[in-house]
């Protein structure tokens, strides 16, 4: 948390006390408090405090609070580097919170780290290509693949709109540009101007605004991927009919194109819920296969969790 104005109430002493005396209030008390509990809880109570006094608001106060407030959001985020085999390196702004602006996609989860080490093991099945990741969230696996797999285009895609902020920031801080405002037609159009195999330093990248249980089979064919991938999306037994959905919308709406490999990276926290996934790919007809992984991740220093990456074929 940001350090707390030095004076702080000192200096709404000096200023305000000569012309509207508030000898009820304890200065040194607060001075002492403000030191000790720099959050904004306390000044909205030195706030309330005045309020109920009937005195004129103090301006200064009000500012000071806002300003505490937007350094107690700021204070939520940090940049984390994570070095890659080929010595490049992935910069990300991240929270620090597990849940953040109403969401827990704004930080880098395990599940991620374990598929970009994956991918980065197997650059062959995206170099050249067009990939769609599911759920990129702040965009760790998405941009280790474009700085080091050599995929034509890179599609990014997440629902939420504080997330889609993020990745796009996150993007331009590695060197990524999004293609501008890029609709589902003229993706369509463009990626079928060139052919598979066709690879480049720079991928091609974009960021799809991408709801899962309203994305239409038309927009599904208009990413034209040749490979999906996903990364902690199986955590919650509300979303994974959703995503199952999806996964058979994939199937359905890839024309004269052969079906698209995917493969989902999870951590296993909750047994019951992994298997509710598994039991309703099965009920689906999607057949799956557990991708053997290393047990251990360059990118954790930490405690490793138990992932799994499962291949689908839609």
């Amino acid at each position: 948390m940001a350090e707390p104005c030095p004076g702080l109430a000192v200096r709404f002493q000096r200023r305000f006390l000569a012309a509207r005396p508030l000898r009820s209030l304890p200065w040194p008390e607060l001075e002492q408090s403000l030191r000790s509990a720099p959050d904004s809880a306390l000044l909205a109570d030195i706030l309330h405090k005045l309020e109920s006094t009937a005195a004129e608001p103090l301006d200064e106060l009000y500012e000071a609070l806002a300003d505490v407030l937007k350094e107690e959001e700021e204070s939520t985020h940090c940049y984390k580097n994570y070095l890659l085999p080929s010595g490049d390196c992935v910069s990300l702004c991240e929270s620090t919170a597990l849940i953040s602006g109403g969401t827990t996609g704004l930080l880098t989860w395990e599940a991620a780290l374990h598929l970009a080490q994956w991918a980065l093991q197997n650059p062959s099945l995206f170099r050249g290509r067009t990939i769609l990741e599911l759920g990129s969230g702040i965009g760790f696996t998405g941009i280790a693949i474009c700085k080091s797999c050599q995929p034509r285009t890179f599609i990014f895609s997440d629902c939420h709109p504080r997330v889609l902020q993020q990745l796009g920031e996150n993007l331009q801080l590695n060197g990524l540009t999004p293609e501008p405002d890029v609709t589902w037609s003229t993706q369509t159009e463009s990626q079928g101007q060139e052919g598979e195999g066709q690879s480049c330093q720079t991928p091609k990248v974009m960021v799809a605004e991408l709801d899962w249980g309203s994305v239409t089979e038309k927009q599904l064919l208009a990413l034209r991927a040749d490979v999906v991938i996903a990364a902690d999306v199986v955590y919650d037994p509300e979303i994974i009919l959703a995503l199952i959905g999806m996964l058979q919308k994939l199937s359905t709406s890839r024309g004269d194109r052969k079906a698209p490999e995917v493969f989902i990276a999870s951590t296993i926290r909750n047994p019951d819920t992994y298997q509710l996934f598994q039991a309703e790919l099965d009920k689906a007809g999607i057949r799956w296969q557990v991708i053997p992984a290393h047990s251990s991740c360059n990118f954790l220093y930490d405690v490793q969790p138990d992932v799994t990456i499962l291949q689908l074929f839609v």
